[in-house]
C-alpha cells in the first residue's frame, strides 16, 4: 500500500449500549491517559511562572482538559478508517460501532468550544487562544495534513502537544515570556524520541494502515538513529533555561541526571533491535518529562 493513502474501511454501524458503556466511550474519546502528562506540565508550569490561586489552576486545567479532549474526539472521528485496521485501536468507540462518527465529531467540537468560552471568561483571552491553537494544530496540521503524508508528521505536529506550558504561563501571568518558550521547546524536542519509540513497537500496524511513520518509511535502523539525535538535541535544549538564568542548581542536576539516563537508553536502543529496549525508552520518556517539570517547580520554589 502506498504510504499516506487513505483506505476505505467499513466501520461497524452504531449500536446502542448501556449508559455506563456510553459514558465510558465518550470519556475514552477524550484520551484521558494522554491528557494526564499534559495537565501535569500545565500545573507545574503555572507554579514556575508565579503563585496562582487554586481556582485559577483548576480552571486552567479544566480548560486544557476540554481542549485536549476535544482534539482527541475529533481525532477519533478523522482517524476512524486507520483505527479500524490496527489491532491496538480497532476497539475504539467509533471503529467498533459503539459511537456514530458524527456524534464523535460533534462531541469534539463541543468540548473545544466549551474550552475556549470557559478560559476566555474566567482566565484570559490569550490562554484561551493558545489552547484553541493547540487543538487546531493537532487536528488540522497533524491529523489532517501531516499524519498521512510525511514521516516528519510527529516532528512538526508535535508543536500542538507542546502548547500546555504556553497556555499555563499565559494563564498565570497574562502574557508570554522567554522562559515559557524554553518549556515549549523542551516538550517539542521530547516528542519525537518519545513517539518514535512507540512507533517502533507499532511499525507493522502502521504499515498495514498505510500511515507513513518513520520506521515504516525509513526503516527501524534510521528511526533508532533519529531517536538518539533528537535525544541529544533535547538534552541540549533542557540546559538553555540554566544558561539564560531561568533555573539554577536543583534543575540543572535533574536535567543532567535525567538527560544522561535518556541518552544512555537511546544509545542502547540504537545498538539493539530488541522490542523491550524500545518499550523501556518509551516508558522512561514519560517519567523523564514529569520529573523534569517537577524539578522546575522545586528549583523555582526552593
Amino acid at each position: 500500500m502506498e504510504a499516506g493513502a487513505r483506505t476505505r474501511v467499513a466501520v461497524a454501524p452504531p449500536r446502542v449500549g448501556s449508559l455506563r458503556q456510553v459514558v465510558s466511550d465518550y470519556v475514552d474519546m477524550t484520551k484521558p491517559r494522554v491528557q494526564s502528562l499534559l495537565l501535569f506540565t500545565t500545573v507545574t508550569t503555572m507554579y514556575v511562572a508565579g503563585t496562582p490561586s487554586l481556582s485559577r489552576v483548576v480552571l486552567t486545567c479544566l480548560g486544557g482538559a476540554l481542549s485536549a479532549g476535544g482534539a482527541g474526539a475529533i481525532n477519533h472521528y478523522l482517524d476512524r478508517d486507520i483505527d479500524a485496521q490496527m489491532k491496538r485501536t480497532a476497539n475504539r468507540p467509533v471503529p467498533s460501532g459503539r459511537v456514530a462518527p458524527g456524534a464523535a465529531l460533534a462531541w469534539g467540537i463541543f468540548l473545544g468550544s466549551a474550552s475556549f468560552v470557559l478560559m476566555a471568561l474566567t482566565i484570559n483571552l490569550l490562554a484561551a487562544s493558545l489552547a484553541l491553537a493547540g487543538l487546531l494544530g493537532y487536528v488540522v496540521v497533524y491529523t489532517i495534513w501531516l499524519k498521512r503524508t510525511t514521516p516528519q508528521n510527529i516532528v512538526i505536529g508535535g508543536a500542538a502537544g507542546a502548547m500546555p506550558p504556553l497556555v499555563a504561563w499565559a494563564a498565570t501571568t497574562g502574557h508570554l515570556a522567554g522562559a515559557a518558550l524554553y518549556l515549549f521547546a523542551i516538550v517539542f524536542y521530547w516528542t519525537p524520541p518519545h513517539f518514535w519509540a512507540l512507533s517502533l513497537l507499532m511499525k507493522d500496524e502502521y504499515a498495514s494502515a498505510g500511515v507513513p511513520m518513520l520506521p515504516v518509511v525509513r526503516g527501524e535502523t534510521e528511526t533508532r538513529w533519529q531517536i538518539l539525535l533528537y535525544t541529544l538535541l533535547l538534552v541540549g535544549v533542557t540546559l538553555l533555561p540554566v544558561a539564560f538564568g531561568v533555573f539554577d542548581g536543583i534543575y540543572l542536576i535533574a536535567a543532567l541526571l535525567l538527560g544522561s539516563a535518556f541518552t544512555a537508553m537511546a544509545i542502547r536502543l540504537r545498538r539493539s533491535a530488541e522490542r523491550r529496549d524500545a518499550l523501556r525508552l518509551y516508558l522512561f520518556s514519560l517519567a523523564y518529562l514529569a520529573l523534569l517539570f517537577a524539578a522546575m517547580v522545586a528549583d523555582a520554589r526552593l
